[in-house]
């Protein structure tokens, strides 16, 4: 008889998320433990008890969840908990901080049914925060095999943080990333001129292009992941999905949230299909290649 599946909500966060928590209940969790204000010095002790507590082949029942706001925080959970395995002795991880992966993720793949990325120009407005970041990375890595032919212009307020950003994106991949300022419309507008897909991966109502961008740009894709008016990319609807604003396929915060929901439940419930499973931003967004497109 299989044992109940028992997830570990890790959250460096004072409160765990309530949105996180319920998304695991929905992808039939039996048991949910919940962790909070969580400091790396205590996850050995915490993922112990997660590990000793079964045999070996009753691992794959037990699991652990690291989200929380703050990504810098969350990653260093996660870094802790991987130590902390040896041999057979582990159990499945899922990395979501802020909902920056499955996000990512299913914004990608949305653009996806309706451009090829090689070759092409694509800017990634506030592409320094965690979403912007991981839509650069997917696209450059596991959704693009001649990454070096695409152009990745990752935009910041600040060049020196946009700059920060592409070195480290290029270690990390072999993307062709390019530090671009937009501190003003203007230069914001100039940065999607020549792209062929855009992203606004802005934080909560903060626009970041006015009504008049489509003017300025031919791009055949545009995504705004701002769920909170106004709008990152105004004219753009929370709930735009594949809606055509001029030449521009367009997609809304809900638009791709749906997507981003199935492959946050599928991904939770892949973690106990085995006890060996580490799915972070290139894993979470094949799972929604896999099931989700065709």
């Amino acid at each position: 008889m299989s044992k109940p599946k028992i997830l570990i909500q890790f959250d460096p966060d004072p409160h765990a998320s309530t949105f996180d928590s319920i998304v695991a209940i929905d992808a039939g969790v039996d048991q949910l433990l919940t962790q909070a204000a969580v400091q790396p010095e205590q996850v050995e002790g915490l993922v112990h008890g997660a590990m000793f507590t079964r045999g070996p082949s009753d691992l794959k029942s037990t699991a652990l969840f690291f989200g929380g706001s703050d990504v810098g925080k969350t990653e260093a959970l996660v870094e802790a908990a991987k130590k902390c395995f040896f041999g057979p002795m582990r159990v499945s991880i899922l990395a979501d901080p802020n909902g920056c992966n499955t996000t990512a993720s299913a914004a990608v793949i949305c653009a996806e049914k309706h451009i090829q990325w090689d070759g092409k120009i694509v800017t990634v407005l506030a592409g320094t925060g965690p979403v912007g970041q991981r839509v650069a990375q997917i696209i450059a890595g596991p959704a693009t095999p001649d990454s070096d032919s695409t152009t990745i212009r990752v935009c910041s307020r600040s060049i020196e943080k946009a700059e920060k950003i592409c070195q480290q994106l290029s270690t990390a991949t072999k993307g062709n990333f390019v530090a671009t300022q937009t501190s003003n419309t203007d230069e914001s507008l100039a940065a999607i001129s020549d792209a062929d897909a855009i992203f606004a991966c802005g934080a909560a109502g903060i626009e970041l292009l006015p009504e008049s961008w489509e003017q300025s740009t031919s791009a055949s894709v545009a995504v705004d992941l701002n769920a909170v008016p106004p709008a990152g990319i105004a004219g753009i609807g929370v709930m735009d999905s594949a809606t055509e604003i001029g030449s521009t396929i367009c997609y809304g915060a809900i638009g791709v949230g749906g997507l981003k929901m199935k492959i946050h439940r599928r991904a939770i419930e892949m973690l106990f299909e085995s006890n060996d499973q580490v799915l972070e931003i290139e894993q979470v967004y094949q799972i929604g290649k896999q099931n989700f497109t065709g």
